[in-house]
């Protein structure tokens, strides 16, 4: 029965695509190339633990994902990047067709961006330097080259294990020849995660001419290497346009689990390759299809929803091995690495419950492995290494929300062992937050941060202690539920730091980075409560102060003061949509009973921070959470509270979508008399009833139906205007 609705499902899509235009055709990966989005334009699969691609060979902030559109050269294709992280690292098994004698000198070459394409799962360049065009595309463990050189004697693709970007650097590295058409070999690495072991393997379409291999920069004669930089050269012949095609799989456990990889692509038809891929993606984009006149909101929509399904990825080889947390070898179904939980937590990770549920229990599960590992869940996991980036403990809401959404598949007293061990945990400044009632500023840095988000975690621990019947922690946890009212200011309206004595620390400069915040102010930083807003208006000396505060976030100075991040970006008065604390923001409105508020202030935050070019993505996507809020935006909705499960109304930009659920069934959503002008909602339906409420259950999602959802270009100051239609919070009883 179930793959019966899947097939419906699937035709219903087809129907509703109307053109037949396929939605891949929508998707530009050079969005967030430039500027400060850190994305990449590799190609890939969803969740892929292959992403080969192009890197400058220039270091710096902006190039964390290896690429930035700015540049101008390119130094190699390696197998590995980050999707738009703040830290860079990985670029892992780095190669480059060139023409030349080998040697040990540096080598890039220029490019031009007219000579180059990208698309799900492919990309293409034209190396102006050698003219040589590369072109690349993927398998989810695998990487398919083609390259077309010129007639010449001194061909070859260029292996480079020593190559590495910002804060990785080789420590040891292995390369050997198994006949003259394979190779195989590894590169361990430390960086920003300080154990990487990456293994791979190497088939060619013709046989090399000859190889040249350098170790540490001396000529070799053997046919197996180790030592720290690695470079060899496989050399050919070449007549004019001909195309040597390679495959290169990889695997984080051994040899072996490379090949078998590298094995994933069984032809050496290029174009069916790329088709392939392609197909694929083609498929998950599918599974939301929207309807818009505009092509450009179109094409951000798709793009962003392609970068929801780039992390984390698949970290276990096609046997199921993988590299644990010290090194050793573990085996598991389907682990995934790559978690950025500090930004996901809020939008990626929700969106993934609607359009990709059948990963969310493997994506549980990986989590329940590192903590068996580690000892607790992670807080930013890199190919299994515990970063200890950013704040919170941001692992707990993820796990909360799939056992509030009774999402299968994993062990929910496990995972409640493993929930309650990092919340308890003595260390990132836990203890003093249990003891103090906060976490001192004259003690630790970021302290205001940490609290807030401490108390949000711990409220959605409490949830899953209410569901599991963990009566016995319960009262602990909903105490702490309310830590952040020891940092809250009734004076000033803002989280404030405060020391072991008790006191505000002072002078105060609400517009001053750093500190007692994380990548931003107090500006920023001050409105998450996101499970307790009736609380944080209640705790304002006037009943309209949290409305009032946020009216001034929008229309204040944009002057930033003390440690500002580059981070804070985006900016619009001093919300900052470059960064992940601002996201939840103007939808808390329509916790005060004020909607269209919220409606007005989304819609200008989708046109204004958002655009269809390199540099349109206003800060770091950061693994999808960036462009999770478009897409959940652009719907119509977004999960404030991502733990409630209920997703708050904002303005749909799209006047139509089909979201294709697990099931197979479909939720439609119908946006009437929508335009540029029309942003406010004047009425909503569900399932043709009136829908007076300010939000939508994942429940009412979940089940299917047709939300329809009358747009003006007046609020409509009446909609979720009544206390019974506003979002839950822990401080209101409905």
């Amino acid at each position: 029965m179930k793959r019966v609705l899947l097939v419906i499902g699937f035709l219903f899509s087809m129907i509703f695509a109307g053109s037949g235009q396929r939605l891949v055709d929508f998707v530009n990966p050079f969005i967030g190339t430039g500027g400060h989005g850190h994305t990449y334009p590799a190609a890939t699969l969803p969740f892929g633990m292959v992403q080969v691609g192009p890197d400058n060979g220039s270091q710096g902030w902006d190039w964390s994902s290896g690429y930035h559109y700015s540049d101008t050269v390119i130094a190699g294709f390696s197998h590995t990047h980050l999707s738009g992280t703040g830290v860079g690292d990985l670029s892992d098994i780095s190669v480059l067709p060139m023409v030349g004698t080998p040697d040990t000198g540096r080598v890039t070459s220029n490019f031009s961006h007219k000579e180059e394409r990208a698309s799900p799962g492919f990309y293409g360049v034209k190396l102006r330097k050698f003219n040589v065009y590369a072109e690349m595309t993927a398998s989810l463990r695998a990487a398919m080259h083609r390259y077309a050189f010129p007639a010449t004697t001194n061909a070859s693709i260029r292996f480079d294990l020593g190559f590495a970007i910002n804060t990785d650097r080789t420590t040891e590295s292995y390369w050997r020849k198994v006949d003259d058409s394979t190779f195989v070999g590894y590169r361990f690495s430390t960086g920003w995660a300080k154990i990487q072991k990456v293994y791979f393997a190497v088939r060619l379409s013709k046989p090399v001419k000859s190889t040249t291999v350098f170790v540490d920069k001396k000529q070799q004669e053997t046919t197996e290497n180790t030592g720290k930089d690695i470079l060899a050269f496989l050399n050919f012949d070449t007549k004019s346009g001909e195309a040597i095609m390679m495959k290169v799989g990889i695997s984080y456990a051994d040899v072996e689990g490379a090949v078998e990889s590298m094995n994933e692509i069984r032809t050496w038809d290029f174009n069916m390759a790329k088709r392939g891929a392609s197909d694929l993606w083609e498929r998950e984009l599918r599974k939301v299809q929207i309807s818009t006149d505009d092509k450009k909101v179109k094409q951000i929509f798709y793009t962003a929803l392609y970068h929801t399904y780039l992390a984390p990825t698949i970290f276990s080889d096609r046997f199921g091995n993988y590299k644990g947390v010290k090194g050793e070898v573990y085996n598991g179904k389907m682990i995934l690495t790559t978690s950025s939980l500090w930004d996901t937590f809020r939008a990626q990770n929700p969106l993934l419950t609607i359009t990709q549920t059948e990963m969310v229990p493997s994506i549980v599960n990986s989590f329940l492995s590192f903590y068996d590992q580690y000892g607790y869940l992670p807080v930013w996991d890199l190919h299994f290494n515990e970063t200890n980036t950013m704040t919170g403990y941001h692992a707990v809401p993820v796990v909360a929300d799939a056992i509030m959404k009774n999402i299968r598949g994993f062990d929910y007293e496990r995972a409640y062992k493993a929930m309650r061990k990092s919340v308890m945990q003595n260390i990132r400044g836990t203890e003093m937050y249990r003891n103090f009632g906060f976490v001192p500023a004259d003690k630790m840095g970021q302290s205001v941060t940490i609290t807030a988000e401490y108390a949000y975690d711990d409220w959605c621990m409490l949830q899953v202690a209410k569901k599991l019947k963990k009566y016995a922690d319960t009262a602990s946890l909903a105490k702490r539920a309310t830590y952040w009212k020891n940092v809250f200011d009734p004076g000033t309206g803002f989280l404030r730091a405060k020391n072991t004595n008790g006191n505000f620390v002072t002078p105060f400069d609400p517009f001053a980075g750093g500190g007692p915040y994380t990548e931003g102010n107090a500006w920023q930083h001050s409105f998450f409560v996101p499970h307790d807003l009736e609380g944080l208006k209640n705790s304002y000396s006037t009943p309209d102060g949290l409305e009032n505060k946020i009216d001034s976030l929008f229309t204040i100075s944009s002057k930033q003061t003390g440690d500002t991040p580059p981070d804070v970006s985006g900016l619009w008065g001093q919300y900052a949509h470059g960064n992940e604390p601002s996201h939840h923001i103007a939808y808390i409105y329509a916790y005060l009973q004020k909607q269209w508020k919220s409606a007005e202030k989304v819609r200008e935050i989708m046109t204004r921070f958002y655009d269809n070019k390199p540099d349109g993505l206003s800060g770091n996507e950061d693994c999808g959470q960036m462009s999770a809020w478009y897409v959940f935006s652009a719907l119509g909705f977004y999960p404030v509270n991502p733990v409630s499960g209920e997703y708050v109304f904002g303005s749909p930009l799209v006047d139509q979508a089909v979201i294709v659920l697990p099931s197979g069934s479909t939720f439609q959503i119908k946006v009437l008399d929508n335009s540029k002008e029309n942003v406010y909602i004047q009425s909503i339906t569900l399932n043709g009833k009136p829908y007076s409420k300010s939000f939508i259950s994942h429940h009412d999602i979940l089940v299917g139906g047709i939300l329809t959802i009358r747009m003006g270009a007046r609020p409509n100051k009446l909609f979720g205007a009544q206390i019974a239609d506003v979002p839950k919070s822990m401080s209101l009883s409905k």
